[in-house]
């Protein structure tokens, strides 16, 4: 007993006495906290500093401040040139997150399901679907190019039975099927893996105690995989949320730089700041797409999260 007293004593820090100051802590985190002010923390708040200037990279003396005129252009003037242009595009970026986001998550749900099981040759399926996301976006892009042209492989096999050949990467809403198909099948491998990886984690007492008490799979699904993956889901939402709203590549290359029709708020600002040099109207849409996400993601924490609580 004496020895267990004599224990917590020394465990207790002596009056006077101050714990050593360590800078191993902060040295394993520089390294990040470095690349994290060079390529994110400096160039958002550079982008608030150029929205409020009409800023001319070529120009340097020509950079006069206008204040919050290039937010009243987006939000308030509808007459302006950046107005309809810049509202266009946040439209079509929003019907494309409705067009992928959901099966992004839900076909990636079921297929690491699938891929979960005890089967033979169940590492080589992992393998294949995971395989579109090591690709580029351009060779991605330009391979379904292929298959969805005019003359490409899906028309050939319609016209070969006769049917409709849509122009896929010419007319709405064929444009955004395409585009769509080309971005599930390209990185639905990083959300299967994410969500492989969990169900991985949940114990198989759970559903050996459920089978006991009668459940099939499909109650097992919804009352144990699902609430045991609601974390998971929480971050696959959000990620997909995010990387979807950076569209930019895809339709670039498989419906055209100026179809507007398919136009992303990405290749909007691209087009405001590169193309027509007005850099202070594209970082103010920048500045505005950013604190929309923002509200997206806290949106999606909140639901889910009350959700998890309850």
């Amino acid at each position: 007993m004496a020895t267990v007293n004599q224990a917590r004593a020394a465990a207790i820090p002596r009056q006077g006495t101050h714990r050593r100051f360590s800078w191993m802590p902060y040295l394993f985190v520089l390294p990040h906290l470095i690349f994290f002010l060079a390529f994110l923390a400096w160039p958002f708040f550079y982008g608030i500093y150029i929205s409020l200037f009409n800023f001319d990279f070529l120009r340097p003396e020509f950079r006069p401040f206008v204040g919050l005129e290039n937010y009243a252009n987006l939000l308030i003037n509808r007459n302006s040139i950046q107005f309809g242009d810049f509202w266009r595009s946040m439209g079509n970026t929003g019907w494309f997150l409705l067009y992928s986001v959901p099966p992004l998550v839900i076909i990636a749900l079921l297929l690491a399901v699938l891929l979960n099981g005890n089967y033979r040759g169940r590492n080589i399926f992992r393998g294949i679907y995971f395989a579109p996301y090591a690709l580029s976006v351009t060779v991605a892009a330009v391979l379904w190019r292929w298959i969805f042209d005019q003359g490409g492989l899906v028309n050939s096999y319609l016209g070969n039975l006769g049917l409709l050949q849509p122009a896929w990467l010419s007319a709405i809403p064929w444009s955004w099927i395409a585009i769509t198909i080309c971005t599930v099948w390209w990185t639905i491998g990083f959300n299967t893996v994410i969500f492989l990886a969990a169900l991985q984690e949940i114990p198989d007492s759970l559903y050996e105690a459920a089978s006991i008490d009668g459940a099939n799979r499909t109650q097992q699904f919804f009352s144990i995989t699902i609430p045991m993956l609601r974390p998971v889901l929480i971050f696959v939402i959000t990620i997909t949320l995010i990387a979807s709203a950076n569209l930019f590549g895809q339709p670039w290359i498989m419906t055209g730089q100026f179809y507007l029709p398919t136009e992303p708020v990405m290749m909007r600002i691209y087009n405001e700041g590169i193309l027509q040099n007005r850099m202070g109207s594209a970082a103010a849409m920048s500045v505005l797409f950013a604190a929309l996400l923002l509200i997206l993601t806290t949106i999606n924490f909140r639901v889910f999260g009350q959700t998890e609580e309850q």
